[in-house]
């Protein structure tokens, strides 16, 4: 797994790791090992970057099902939501036009960017609390009908 070392802003002698493991990174554990890992190693937070491809074009292209999938994400990864989703269609270009979509969570954030010209979604589960990260995403390349999914996860802590 490779391990990335980073010199903090504050002092040259400050030195922290990130794990990060995915397709392009690393081999990625299992939940369970995930979890472990989290826990043991009393890691501050844990992301989960889901990319998928050949997505239902009516689905990432709604407003309400974007929406709905938010609130149903919350819930399914166990994730007291705080707020409303925030859901907003913007981009001048194509290559980035689409709905963007940030759901607050109490313990950090759900975020995703939908390309509809391409038929891609991006989705980032960030959270100080564990969460299984195949199970995640799993969850959402099938909410979305995804014929291509790749998923990373990397661990934060300080």
């Amino acid at each position: 797994m490779p391990i990335f070392i980073c010199r903090s802003q504050k002092s040259r002698k400050e030195v922290f790791q990130m794990y990060s493991m995915g397709p392009k990174s690393g081999p990625l554990l299992s939940d369970e090992e995930a979890i472990e890992k989290y826990n043991k190693e009393k890691q501050w937070g844990l992301l989960c970057s889901i990319d998928l491809g050949e997505c239902d074009h009516e689905k990432i292209s709604s407003k309400e099902y974007i929406t709905q999938f938010a609130i149903d994400l919350a819930k399914e990864i166990d994730m007291k939501r705080y707020g409303e989703p925030y859901v907003v269609f913007f981009g001048d270009e194509p290559k980035v036009q689409g709905y963007s979509m940030v759901q607050l969570i109490e313990t950090s954030c759900l975020s995703g960017h939908f390309a509809e010209d391409t038929d891609r979604a991006f989705i980032d589960v960030f959270s100080c609390k564990e969460f299984p990260p195949k199970k995640t995403a799993e969850y959402v390349q099938k909410y979305f009908g995804a014929k291509k999914m790749e998923y990373s996860v990397s661990f934060r802590n300080i």
